[in-house]
């Protein structure tokens, strides 16, 4: 079995938050860094940036044949998951899906949105750009995000605080896909 070695990918990947529906980056603009406009660097992560696709397929047989016969898709979930390692007030509103924010003179301050269970939350897009063979740049773009894990803040006396975070891809629509991947080649 032949090895490319250049297809062997190693190396951080480095998230972007934009709001749901931003205007996002061209394909050919896949090596670039996207606008600051429409997207906000999320900063430093630790132990990796994981993009996750689950397919639930559901099993076709039949009495006269002991092997599956066919499989149907009945279920995709999508995740980006990491630790956020700068956990700025910033990091804690998008890991808690929104919130209020307010700043004055020497400080600011964050409300986490405590409405009725009945209310839309506010999903976000996200970009996540790491490395694609041959040392190129792969561009990931989660188009309607939410944090469906757990928050934390934990203070110990010899870890790094970190925000844990697992963006869940929610649908779209039927001509927009609820995630997109794109490879620099040259």
């Amino acid at each position: 079995m032949a090895v490319t070695t250049t297809n062997l990918i190693q190396g951080p990947a480095t998230l972007y938050q934009g709001a749901f529906g931003a205007t996002e980056p061209l394909d050919t603009a896949v090596n670039a860094v996207p606008p600051a406009s429409s997207w906000t660097d999320l900063g430093g992560t630790q132990d990796g940036v994981k993009l996750s696709v689950d397919q639930t397929y559901s099993e076709l047989e039949v009495d006269q044949i002991t092997v599956r016969v066919g499989s149907r898709l009945t279920k995709v979930d999508f995740t980006i998951e990491t630790s956020l390692a700068e956990a700025t007030l910033e990091n804690l509103s998008m890991s808690l899906n929104g919130g209020t924010a307010a700043s004055g003179a020497g400080w600011k301050s964050y409300d986490p949105n405590v409405s009725s269970s009945a209310t839309q939350p506010t999903y976000f897009a996200v970009i996540m750009d790491g490395y694609a063979p041959n040392q190129f740049r792969r561009r990931v773009i989660g188009r309607r995000m939410l944090n469906t894990d757990s928050s934390e803040l934990a203070y110990t006396k010899d870890k790094q605080t970190l925000i844990p975070v697992k963006l869940s891809g929610h649908y779209v629509s039927a001509s927009i896909a609820p995630f997109h991947i794109v490879d620099q080649t040259s």
